[in-house]
This record gives structure tokens, C-alpha cells and sequence, in this order.
């Protein structure tokens, strides 16, 4: 039996479930005329999703008192959209992170602001099926809004679908993400070289980069490769001095263990753009 707790509005309320405790239901009319205890139909419900902290429950309580029922209704629509597309439940606090981000963002954009995003390309490398996805919510939102959102916009959701579909905290993935950034500034501050963004290289360092902090914040490490590591010392000494003081920025920033096998993965995609000047 589900019953109602609190109606939010005529589309979302709080329920009690008897096997999910608390719940928000969205479904158009779904909380017209009701008021708590009244008993309601699962099966009217077009989506249901739990919100199972209290601070989380009340944030989306807040957002739903200052943004419309029919932004509401668009966002719920693009994350069953996301859910589709990935085959799989996402983190149920996009409802709140995404939503209020897309709410604010526009209001912005309207007013003549605009917040860069200096993490745009390394996000789309990072995560391309997310940021293929963003884009279209993207295009979708000029649409609907007859509005020119600026593709810095693209970079922010991107990451928001991947917080969701990596059940990751937000604030974890933007410092990797400004963590790569900085390491790749290293890496031309050193070799005193300007990295083409759109070389095939830089792809794979970006995304080895991101790997390898996954790798040491989960502690999966790889294997030891002592033998390849000194022929790279002795064949690509600046290369590999480099790997060493990227390595232990990783580690400090990370507070965790870089395994000296990085070394010699992180040597070879430094050579690689090395070889371009």
C-alpha cells in the first residue's frame, strides 16, 4: 500500500511505500486533491525514486518551492532519457543536483552571464558517452527554451550523468578532473611545449590520466614493470624524471600510494607528445 506523506504539488508527492519506507512519486495530476494518509496508485505514477537522506529529501522539498512544474516535468523527462540510453538506475540525487544546476545555469544565461568552463575537452575525453549525452540535452533545452546555452553547459551536465552513473560524489569528480588538468600543464610547463588538444595523443594521456586516479583512489594497482622501467630511464631520462614528479603531485593531492608502475605508462604518453616538437 503506498499513502500519501506530503504533497509537493499536483505532479510530485512524498510517500510512505511498504518496502521502500519513503518515496517521491511524480506522475501529471498525481497530487491534485490529496493530502496525507489518502491512499494513491503506484500505477498512476510515472516515475518513482527514493530519496533515502533526509538532507537530500529536503533539498529537492526546497527545489520544487522555487522551480515550475513544467522544468520539473522537462527534467524528470531527460533523465528517464539518460536511464534509457545507459541501461541502467542512476544515483537518485541527479533529481537535485542536476536539476537545480539546469535551473540556475539558464536563469544566468537569460540575464547575459555566462560561467566558463575551463574543463570542457578533458571532460569530453574523459567520459564521451556522457558528454554525447549532455550535448543532446543540450540541443534539446535551446529547443524547448529558444535559448542559446553555451557548450561550456555540455561539460557541467556531462559530469553530473557520470556523478549519477558512478554513484561518485560531484565535488570527487571535478577535483580528478582539475587534477588532470593540472598535471597537464605540468607536463607543458616542463617540456616547454603546447599540447594540441585534438592530437590522438593527448586523448590517450587524458584518459590514462583519469584511469590511473581511479586505479590509486580504489587501490587497484598494476603490476610492477621493473624491466621496461629501466630501459625508459636510460632511453627517455627527461620523460621519465617528468612521470616521477607527476606521480608524486597524484599522490599528494590523492593522499594514497602511486604505485612506480605508473612510471612507465605515464613515460610513454609524455614521449609521445614529446616527439611532436
Amino acid at each position: 500500500m503506498i499513502t500519501v506523506k506530503k504533497v509537493l504539488n499536483n505532479n510530485v508527492i512524498i510517500a510512505e511505500h511498504s518496502q521502500y519506507d519513503e518515496i517521491v512519486l511524480i506522475g501529471k495530476g498525481l497530487g491534485f486533491g490529496k493530502k496525507t494518509g489518502d491512499e494513491v496508485a503506484g500505477q498512476k505514477a510515472e516515475k518513482f525514486f527514493v530519496l533515502k537522506d533526509a538532507q537530500e529529501q529536503q533539498q529537492y522539498i526546497n527545489l520544487l518551492e522555487y522551480v515550475d512544474e513544467s522544468f520539473i516535468e522537462m527534467m524528470n523527462d531527460f533523465i528517464g532519457k539518460i536511464e534509457e540510453r545507459f541501461q541502467t538506475s542512476l544515483n537518485e540525487h541527479i533529481h537535485v543536483g542536476l536539476t537545480d544546476h539546469l535551473y540556475f545555469a539558464i536563469k544566468r544565461i537569460k540575464q547575459g552571464m555566462d560561467v566558463k568552463n575551463p574543463f570542457g575537452r578533458e571532460t569530453e575525453l574523459a567520459y564521451p558517452k556522457e558528454y554525447a549525452m549532455a550535448t543532446e540535452i543540450v540541443e534539446a533545452l535551446n529547443d524547448k527554451l529558444n535559448m542559446k546555452i553555451p557548450t561550456g553547459e555540455i561539460g557541467f551536465i556531462a559530469l553530473h550523468i557520470h556523478s549519477a552513473l558512478s554513484n561518485r560524489a560531484l565535488n570527487e569528480i571535478n577535483k580528478h578532473t582539475m587534477l588532470v588538468t593540472e598535471l597537464v600543464n605540468m607536463i607543458e610547463d616542463n617540456l616547454k611545449i603546447t599540447i594540441d588538444k585534438q592530437d590522438m595523443n593527448y586523448l590517450r594521456l587524458v584518459r590514462h590520466l583519469h584511469h590511473t586516479i581511479d586505479r590509486v583512489t580504489s587501490g587497484n594497482y598494476m603490476e610492477e614493470q621493473d624491466a621496461l622501467k629501466k630501459v625508459l630511464q636510460e632511453e627517455y631520462p627527461i620523460c621519465y624524471t617528468l612521470s616521477w614528479k607527476l606521480m608524486r603531485v597524484m599522490q599528494q593531492k590523492l593522499q594514497k600510494p602511486v604505485p612506480d608502475a605508473e612510471s612507465v605508462y605515464l613515460t610513454l604518453h609524455i614521449q609521445r607528445l614529446y616527439n611532436k616538437i
